[in-house]
């Protein structure tokens, strides 16, 4: 007895050509049950009157496909694969195949055949955590969340450095990214300034409760630090979170370039902060045009800047100094003299902003009035020869002391010297 393996729809053409056969249904019936048309159902009858169910059967089972990858393609793609990139994974991997050598494949025939190539094997999935989802805001501008990700971004091709990122939440554009050997107020004044020049001012920053942003001592807990100044000046909101998780955003962002940059940056043989700040930009563009999403609204949060606000003027460090009656302070071991003789008696013991602008001239405001002034020497002392501030005199040479009666103090009447007791112990 012969058997023949059929699919499940084999089987379901089967018995309708049975029905049909027995005369129960006409082909019109059967092409309606079927979704064939009539003529494919007229080739089906014909063909199981002449050679019975096996007519059935698909002929192309057990052929390969006609639209089977080349094995000379998928072998030459593996071996670019092992060769240059050894640690992608299958996603990474087909992108940079299609970008840099044009070979076309599908992300999950490089999966597979990786897998059984055993050049990359599928992680095991973690628990995941349960964290309370927070929705998007509508607008692009309305909330930027901000981060520093420390990393060996060079892979000791370079200096260990930190990638500094704004990410809008709306879009998960990323707006801005500079690299700095560490997080400082510096590189994220550089950061802010590349942002707001690109898309203007956001409504506010949503960054973590590092020092950069917020004060730490509890004895300076009402000032502000410099960024957040600079950030008031700007009428930028600052919002610190109290946890990694209520900025994921910008994490995640953060977990896919300590993956992906890093294999652009070797693959482009870059090993210094300043060459990873010229590929950066370009790099961000392709990763936004391929992650980022469409906001909700279509209307943009940002703000323009005002003709007033100069960013060389607010984006640098600025300290309060206090005027002598000379009009006169000190900034950093230097001294300054305020030339404003109109305003000589009110400037005096007044407190005035010093601006330290980022091409290192000064500036000095009171009351946003800026102020001229010009640096003056400092007078010091001479220093002079240790023994002739402290000479050493030979009093063996003077003979015994005689006590002048003009410098002696008198002794008082209560004095516990004159008490009887001490009179009579003296005698």
């Amino acid at each position: 007895m012969e058997i023949i393996a059929m699919t499940r729809a084999e089987l379901t053409r089967l018995e309708a050509v049975h029905r049909l056969a027995a005369g129960a249904v006409n082909q019109a019936a059967v092409a309606h049950e079927l979704r064939l048309s009539v003529r494919q159902v007229k080739r089906l009858w014909r063909a199981y009157r002449e050679a019975g169910p096996t007519a059935l059967v698909s002929k192309r089972r057990g052929r390969p496909s006609n639209r089977r990858i080349s094995q000379e393609l998928l072998a030459s793609a593996l071996a670019l694969i092992r060769d240059r990139y050894p640690d992608f994974g299958p996603t990474f991997a087909c992108e940079q195949l299609r970008d840099r050598d044009g070979i076309l494949l599908k992300r999950e025939t490089l999966r597979k055949a990786m897998i059984a190539a055993g050049l990359w094997q599928p992680s095991r999935k973690r628990r995941p955590r349960i964290h309370p989802p927070r929705e998007r805001r509508p607008r692009r501008g309305e909330l930027v969340q901000g981060d520093g990700s420390p990393h060996d971004w060079f892979e000791g091709r370079g200096p260990r450095c930190s990638l500094l990122l704004f990410v809008d939440d709306a879009s998960s554009q990323i707006g801005a990214g500079y690299f700095a050997p560490a997080e400082s107020t510096e590189a994220y004044f550089a950061l802010t300034r590349q942002y707001v020049l690109a898309h203007g001012k956001p409504l506010a920053f949503y960054v973590d409760k590092l020092s950069v942003f917020t004060v730490t001592t509890a004895s300076n807990g009402d000032d502000l630090t410099q960024f957040a100044r600079a950030m008031q000046e700007l009428d930028i909101e600052i919002i610190c979170a109290n946890s990694p998780q209520a900025k994921g955003r910008v994490e995640r962002v953060n977990q896919t370039l300590q993956d992906r940059l890093v294999k652009e940056l070797r693959l482009n043989n870059i090993s210094s902060i300043a060459e990873a700040n010229t590929f950066l930009p370009g790099f961000l563009t392709r990763y936004n045009a391929q992650f980022a999403v469409v906001p909700r609204e279509a209307h943009d949060a940002h703000r323009r800047l005002s003709p007033h606000e100069d960013l060389d003027r607010i984006l640098c460090h600025a300290e309060m100094r206090v005027l002598s009656k000379n009009l006169t302070f000190k900034y950093y071991g230097k001294l300054f003299h305020i030339e404003e003789p109109t305003r000589e008696r009110r400037l005096r013991h007044q407190r005035v902003l010093v601006r330290a602008r980022p091409d290192g001239e000064l500036a000095v405001e009171h009351h946003g009035v800026q102020l001229a002034f010009q640096s003056c020497p400092v007078m010091q002392r001479p220093v002079a020869d240790a023994k002739t501030l402290n000479p050493t005199v030979d009093r063996t040479r003077l003979g015994p002391r005689t006590p002048d009666p003009k410098k002696q103090r008198p002794v008082a009447a209560n004095h516990p010297w004159r008490t009887p007791t001490t009179r009579r112990l003296a005698s």
